[in-house]
Formats: structure tokens, C-alpha cells, sequence
């Protein structure tokens, strides 16, 4: 057997036993830094055995941490974990000015409090909720896989599999900016963060 078919058979097995990731696809976390990252705001992040972890600070106000790079039509893959008051998000095509976030926050929330809906944060507020029934798809205190599709003016959001809203607007068409993950206010909120992937579309 020659070197080059020994090489390829390698490459398969390789793929899988480990795995890949799709063509284009970019992590954004490295599990061992903020790389990459920019903090906004006097509350906590840091990276605590390979995971991401954001919590409240003394000052118990908002905080963001902030992709440097700026993103917009992708499709995010990530995964997160509540403790405490688990009231935080994922925010798309976004900017920060202090604290004040101009943008689109997809919420990861407690139960009942419409994880995967849509906010827009010092605008319109609420742009849609999660239908009732679809509330239960959380895991609150466990792992939760979110995915979130966002292709010019639609946002089309995932959570451990159920899709749970699918939106269009102009204004988010226009929309220029980062990913962002939140720490809301108040104090007493911890949720860790994982295997956070981004494809561009």
C-alpha cells in the first residue's frame, strides 16, 4: 500500500472517530480565553475548564461580552447552561455604546420567559414569543443546544431541536454589528456557554 492511499485511509478513519467541521464553519469560543472577544460593562467573564462562563458582578448591572468581528448573514450553533436566575442572551447583528446594546437579542431566559424569542433592545421591545407549548423545550439547570439562522431579514431560532420562532422584518435587514451574549441586570444571574460555531451563509 502506498503512502498516498495510506495517508487517505488515515483521513478517513480520523474523520470518523473525531469528526469535522463544516466547510466555512468558524469557532468562536477556544475554550481556554476571550479571544476574540470584547467585554462591555463591569460584570464577569472568564473561562473556568474549558467553559465560558458569565456572572454577576457587584455592581449587578448589565454586561456584554462582544465578538470583535462583526457578522451578518450565519447560521450560530451553541450551547448554554443556567444556575441561578439563568436571564441572559444571544444577541445578533449588534453594537454597544457603555452598556446601552442597539440590536436584537435572541432570549435565553428562565422557564416560561420565552427563550428563543425576539427582543429589540431600546426599540420596539418584544417582536415575537415562543408559542406557549414550545416554553417546555427548555432545560433549565442542564445543557440547552440553541441554533439561530439569520439570512437578511429573517431570523429563524432553535432550541434543542424545536424550532421555535421564524421571523421576517425590514429593520433587521438593515441591521450592522456583532454577536453579543448578555448578562442581565439585577445580580444573581450565572450561565455557562459552549461550543459556540458560526458558518457564514
Amino acid at each position: 500500500m502506498n503512502y498516498i492511499v495510506k495517508c487517505s485511509l488515515l483521513s478517513i478513519l480520523l474523520l470518523t472517530f473525531f469528526g469535522c467541521k463544516s466547510e466555512g464553519q468558524i469557532s468562536l469560543f477556544n475554550g481556554k480565553d476571550l479571544s476574540g472577544w470584547i467585554v462591555y460593562g463591569t460584570e464577569k467573564w472568564y473561562v473556568e475548564d474549558g467553559l465560558l462562563v458569565s456572572e454577576s458582578g457587584p455592581d449587578k448591572a448589565y454586561g456584554y461580552l462582544g465578538t470583535e468581528e462583526h457578522y451578518k448573514n450565519f447560521e450560530l450553533n451553541l450551547e448554554f447552561k443556567q444556575e441561578a436566575d439563568g436571564n441572559s442572551g444571544v444577541f445578533i447583528r449588534s453594537t454597544v455604546d457603555g452598556t446601552t446594546v442597539s440590536g436584537w437579542q435572541v432570549e435565553v431566559a428562565p422557564p416560561d420567559l420565552h427563550t428563543g424569542g425576539i427582543y429589540e433592545s431600546y426599540g420596539r421591545g418584544w417582536l415575537i414569543k415562543p408559542d406557549a407549548e414550545k416554553e417546555k423545550v427548555l432545560k433549565y439547570g442542564d445543557w440547552n443546544q440553541m441554533k439561530i439562522i439569520v439570512n437578511e431579514g429573517n431570523i429563524t431560532t432553535y432550541l434543542n431541536g424545536e424550532e421555535m420562532v421564524d421571523f421576517d422584518d425590514d429593520k433587521i435587514a438593515q441591521g450592522e454589528g456583532g454577536i453579543l451574549l448578555q448578562i442581565h441586570d439585577g445580580g444573581g444571574i450565572k450561565v455557562y456557554w459552549r461550543n459556540i460555531e458560526l458558518k457564514p451563509l
